[in-house]
């Protein structure tokens, strides 16, 4: 059970590798200090900051972020270090904030290599001070102990090394600054203001579990558009823009943690931010392209490093477009300034002046938008460069199924910490695709769309489910879809951790179930008919209230004989029929609290078809996360609000992996 801590609360430590996890509402600097005995900094490379992010032992962020990840082997420190503390200060940059009194109380979280929750504490009460000591992890009688300290700085990141003995604490404060101000300099530009329409349109309400938890962060507008969250950041918004524009430059693969339970809600308005060509500040120091490394993130193993990577990436690509987006509606907000300047004067609206000014616009609209295309075209070139080393190197569970990995397939000793649910594209990506992960277990349960529109049609960025796919066609995706991801959960988890349940009433997916069912890993045949449904969801329903109850008592061990400890999965294809006012009602009970028991929904439904249930069908689709069989824009970020494109983890045409690696799956099963 995770302490939570109040300040001057200590706890003890379970084993020396941890990982402390920072959550604040703007991007801030994390840092840790080495102390010896009597709680004094001997040198100032007993510091890990931006500047120098690894010490022998500890290994902290490289830049300022809302979100941050530190890594504590304290095996591994000196011997003569007693002390270890954590430490946040606000970066210096225009236009944030000076004091921590303006931004929501910061969260640390201390974990073990598990993700399991040690103690956490939030750092109430700060005012004026614009760095604080949060942690403190301190030897006591042959262990180590954390202690929430909360110390604050109104004298900054400076006054906070001073008072540890730092002779040269204000010259280290400064390298640190530029430090972090060099890395915001090489990222990407800072996403566009919105509108209010935009805002509205992109609103999202509801939510399933936060992301704390590892779940998926998404919620259900009632637009029927799907805000997708990265698992492990809050939706906080991303950095103010500085005072003179900055190049968007190659993205830098940064930490990535969990956060708050809730998305913070829209992010802060932006003014346009032009992207300019500036020269590059590395330029002349021999410093090249950055050559990208498959699993060049943190994390304790490669898996944890590669799903880190790839949520870098994904951002990366969210705020590469916008600076461009940004770039181009400022290059058309000044074009239409300088010829409402023409137009503003009667006597000059004509004529060879008027013409030449007008002229002299649109060049200038025109080569704004060159610019901003060269930057965006640089920085795609980069993240390709990554995603061709990077996609080569994923694990099955984050692996396409047509990715060499998985001829090689052997069942897993345990399960993995995500999976791949599809693929992630915005329409300037020029072909690039972004894994979407998913955390497992899954926090909520996929609605597989089915039908011709979605519950509010397409927002016409991307194309609409079922306007180029004929309605057979479209189901029979649909049932395709949702047995390549019930496949891969079978895949990804140990033999005999995960099973399967099949509601098909009417027997009209047997073609696409067929891989389920001949290799074995599908235990009974597919429910059918009106008994079939009832039979399966009382079971199902039975054993959410047993574990439940077993939770809740801590008797966990007295679980009925015949109750299936492992995870399980419900498919139910054909959604209405054969379902009743009952069968609706377990199945919106499975779909609500069945995650927390181990119990998993899949609805492969076209939602026209429900809509005689009403508003008794709402809640239930609000509960799932909805995904489609063909190309999609449904999914919104977040952080800047794009519609992104999702396409689905088919199977390519003609492929036998699928049914290769389930055979593996059930054989290894069997015994």
């Amino acid at each position: 059970m995770t302490a939570e801590l109040v300040r001057g609360q200590n706890h003890p430590l379970p084993g020396p590798r941890l990982e402390i996890r920072v959550s604040v509402e703007r991007p801030v600097i994390a840092g840790a200090t080495l102390n010896d005995e009597h709680g004094r900094m001997r040198e100032e490379r007993w510091t890990a900051h931006p500047a120098q992010p690894q010490l022998p032992g500890i290994e902290v962020s490289r830049q300022a972020a809302a979100e941050h990840r530190l890594a504590v082997d304290l095996d591994a420190l000196p011997d003569d270090v007693h002390r270890v503390n954590v430490l946040l200060a606000l970066p210096s940059w225009a236009g944030g904030p000076a004091r921590f009194a303006e931004l929501a109380p910061p969260f640390v979280t201390v974990t073990g290599l598990d993700g399991a929750g040690i103690a956490n504490f939030t750092l109430t009460g700060l005012d004026s001070e614009s760095a604080v000591l949060a942690l403190e992890l301190y030897r006591r009688q042959g262990g180590w102990k954390v202690r929430a300290v909360g110390q604050g700085y109104a004298g900054g990141l400076s006054a906070m090394l001073a008072d540890q003995g730092l002779p040269c604490a204000r010259e280290l404060a400064a390298t640190i600054d530029e430090a972090v101000a060099a890395g915001r300099a090489r990222s990407v530009a800072a996403p566009p203001a919105r509108t209010d329409g935009e805002r509205s349109r992109e609103a999202t309400v509801g939510g399933a579990r936060g992301v704390a938890d590892g779940g998926a962060g998404t919620a259900a507008p009632s637009d029927g558009r799907i805000s997708y969250q990265h698992p492990n950041r809050a939706a906080a918004p991303p950095p103010s823009p500085p005072s003179s524009p900055s190049r968007a430059a190659s993205p830098a693969s940064g930490p990535s943690v969990p956060s708050s339970p809730e998305p913070s809600g829209p992010p802060a308005p932006y003014g346009p931010v032009p992207v300019p060509a500036a020269p590059d500040p590395l330029a002349g120091q021999g410093a090249g392209p950055h050559v990208p490394v498959a699993g060049d993130a943190n994390g304790w193993t490669m898996d944890e490093r590669l799903y880190n990577q790839v949520w870098d990436m994904f951002e990366d690509l969210a705020r590469t477009v916008a600076a461009y987006r940004s770039a181009v509606d400022f290059a058309e907000s000044r074009m239409e300034q300088e010829l409402d300047k023409v137009l503003a004067d009667p006597r000059s609206r004509v004529g060879p002046e008027a013409d030449a000014a007008r002229a002299e616009a649109r060049a200038k609209q025109v080569r704004l938008v060159e610019q901003a295309r060269e930057v965006l075209q640089r920085d795609l070139g980069q993240l390709h460069a990554e995603a061709d080393v990077v996609e080569p190197a994923l694990p099955p569970a984050y692996a396409r199924w047509d990715n060499p990995v998985w001829h090689g397939y052997q069942p897993p000793e345990q399960a993995p910490m995500a999976m791949r649910l599809g693929d992630l594209g915005l329409p300037e990506s020029g072909g690039l695709r972004i894994p979407m992960l998913v955390r497992l277990p899954m926090e909520r349960g996929l609605w597989i769309d089915s039908g011709p529109h979605g519950p509010a049609g397409s927002s016409g960025a991307g194309p609409a489910a079922g306007s180029v796919v004929a309605p057979d066609e479209l189901r029979r995706l649909a049932a395709e879809t949702a047995t390549a991801v019930a496949a891969r959960l079978v895949a990804v988890h140990p033999p005999g951790e995960f099973t399967l349940h099949v509601i098909d009433p009417a027997g009209s997916a047997s073609a696409a179930l067929a891989p389920l069912i001949d290799s074995g890993v599908l235990p009974v045949p597919p429910a059918a008919g009106a008994a079939g449904v009832s039979t399966v969801l009382e079971q199902l329903t039975r054993r959410v209230d047993l574990v439940q109850m077993a939770v809740r008592s801590g008797a966990t061990d007295s679980l009925p004989p015949d109750i299936d400890t492992a995870e399980q999965l419900l498919v139910v294809h054909d959604f209405p029929h054969g379902f009743d006012d009952r069968a609706v009602t377990q199945l919106r009970y499975i779909a609500d609290e069945g995650p927390s028991a181990g119990v998993h929904l899949m609805m492969v439904a076209d939602r026209e078809d429900a809509s005689a249930y009403g508003p008794v069908l709402s809640p239930l689709w609000r509960a799932l996360l909805r995904v489609t069989p063909v190309p999609d824009d449904h999914l919104a970020d977040p952080w800047v609000g794009h519609h992104w494109t999702y396409e689905p983890p088919l199977v390519p045409h003609g492929s036998r992996v699928l049914t290769q690696v389930l055979t593996q799956a059930a054989s290894a099963r069997r015994p």
